[in-house]
């Protein structure tokens, strides 16, 4: 047997032969794993909107899926770990546009281009807040520490731009009265307007914010 031979045949035999190694994938384990872990949150979404986290099980999550608990368990150790990985999503919803925001100087104009961002992405995920609000009891139970620094640094990064003596105080009123425009429709308001598109309740966001930052 040759050295070429012997290398690609392996120790065990031949390759494909009885005494070969095979490296078996994770249960149900596609190779996209992100993909993978996204369609599981996504799945989740849904049954925790309609039935509610604590009226959620694993196994209807893995049934929606066509998966096994075991292959469940090797993307999320629990269902605490689905819904704080859910609740971490909204944690990205303007967190580089802010961070552009307190890197320069901040006027009507810059507030009002961020706030149209953030609406843009506060909107694509209107699920989200809906799930939020129907699943606040099981989400404060889940508080850790790098959870909780990262939502105090964002809320101090919004407290200091508003605090900004630079800006006269009337029009830092309206930059966060814009934003809680935003908040309160999407956020505070549940279900309220579930019945309306988002296109639609895009348009009427859009001019209400223009209109509390109009000069």
């Amino acid at each position: 047997m040759t050295r070429a031979t012997a290398a690609k045949d392996g120790p065990a035999g031949p390759r494909g032969g009885p005494g070969a190694r095979k490296t078996e994938p994770a249960p149900d384990q596609p190779l996209e794993a992100g993909s993978t872990r996204e369609r599981i949150l996504d799945v989740a979404l849904d049954l925790f909107i309609e039935k509610g986290f604590d009226g959620t099980s694993l196994r209807e999550i893995a049934e929606k899926l066509a998966f096994t608990k075991a292959a469940l368990y090797y993307h999320y150790a629990s269902k605490d770990d689905i819904l704080m990985a859910l609740h971490m999503r909204l944690h990205d919803v303007g967190r580089d546009g802010l961070k552009q925001l307190t890197d320069g100087p901040v006027s009507l104009a810059t507030w009002e281009s961020l706030v149209d961002t953030v609406l843009g992405q506060m909107l694509s995920q209107r699920k989200l807040y809906l799930m939020h609000e129907r699943n606040q009891a099981a989400l404060e139970k889940l508080h850790r520490k790098d959870h909780d620094a990262e939502h105090e640094d964002l809320q101090q990064r919004f407290r200091q731009m508003l605090a900004d003596p630079a800006i006269s105080l009337r029009d830092r009123v309206r930059m966060a009265s814009s934003f809680g425009a935003v908040f309160s429709v999407l956020f505070l308001a549940g279900d309220a307007f579930e019945g309306t598109s988002t296109q639609e309740l895009g348009e009427l966001l859009r001019e209400t914010v223009h209109d509390i930052l109009a000069p």
